[in-house]
């Protein structure tokens, strides 16, 4: 049912989720705009209660009318969760503006895309680009392959683990626009991701190494084995940008399309890589 359940929800987001309406991290804004008080241990809380009722949830509807209710679930929960939604229109409205050097629009579009990590000050067209590229490999990670690897690995009760970390994304992305970094600071956030992204972040890292240029990012990956300070950002966008190096880093328009093409490309690889799992009985 995982592997089915993940097409299916792939496809639907493919197709018509071009917006915020069906999206996670538009959705708990409502809650999210009601929180005055932030600590790591709210950040906790909050996160283990929104998993506990999709736990309860999926537990009422076992064994219902031949488990159509629980799959239907499955889907919706893989919906709101996984897909880009409004970034992926932040990402076409840049193409347009920099494609018709409407440089003020299209700063403005960098600068949503790049938001949660931002942009080093003073740098010169060559490294916004890449940083540009940065950004858009890690959204690429934030909203379809991390969600992905959570609820693969979760098993039947991979939708929990799934919401879980979305609503951990959803409540970072609003901080980071909504609040200051000292309140973002204190919500510990950013500390609760840099560990549940420890693990797909090296696993998706090998993807782009196989992909990209082996010789040079497999020793990097090896080394980043054994590293448990530098940010997740880093290590993942470091191990990409060796599969990159060949691509144009001076082209407005080619630059982020080389980083999304990428990108599809890790993300087949790795429905690839389940659909085998699945076919051997190692996935249900």
């Amino acid at each position: 049912m995982t592997l089915f359940t993940m097409l299916l929800v792939l496809i639907s987001e493919r197709l018509f989720k071009l917006g915020e309406h069906w999206h996670l991290d538009h959705r708990a804004e409502f809650f999210f705009r009601r929180i005055k008080r932030f600590s790591l241990l709210r950040t906790l809380l909050m996160t283990a209660g929104v998993m506990l009722v999709v736990f309860l949830l999926l537990r009422g509807v076992y064994g219902l009318f031949f488990n159509v209710p629980l799959l239907i679930i499955w889907i919706l929960l893989g919906v709101l969760c996984i897909g880009a939604g409004k970034v992926r229109l932040h990402y076409h409205a840049y193409l347009r503006a920099a494609s018709h050097n409407d440089s003020h629009a299209h700063g403005a579009m960098a600068a949503e895309l790049t938001m949660i990590h931002g942009v080093p000050p003073d740098c010169d067209e060559r490294e916004f680009l890449r940083e540009l590229q940065n950004a858009l490999l890690w959204i690429n990670f934030r909203y379809y392959l991390a969600p992905l690897f959570w609820f693969v690995v979760g098993g039947p009760w991979g939708p929990v683990l799934m919401m879980g970390y979305a609503f951990l994304r959803a409540w970072q992305s609003w901080l980071a626009r909504y609040l200051t970094p000292h309140e973002r600071l204190q919500s510990g956030i950013d500390a609760i991701l840099h560990v549940v992204d420890w693990l797909p972040v090296r696993l998706v890292g090998v993807v782009y190494a196989l992909i990209g240029h082996g010789e040079k990012a497999l020793p990097a990956w090896f080394a980043s084995l054994v590293d448990r300070h530098t940010s997740q950002y880093q290590v993942l966008t470091r191990l990409a940008q060796f599969s990159l190096a060949r691509e144009p880093h001076t082209d407005k328009v080619a630059t982020p399309k080389a980083a999304v093409s990428m990108a599809k490309k890790a993300s087949f690889v790795v429905v690839v890589i389940v659909a085998l799992l699945t076919i051997y009985g190692t996935l249900v």
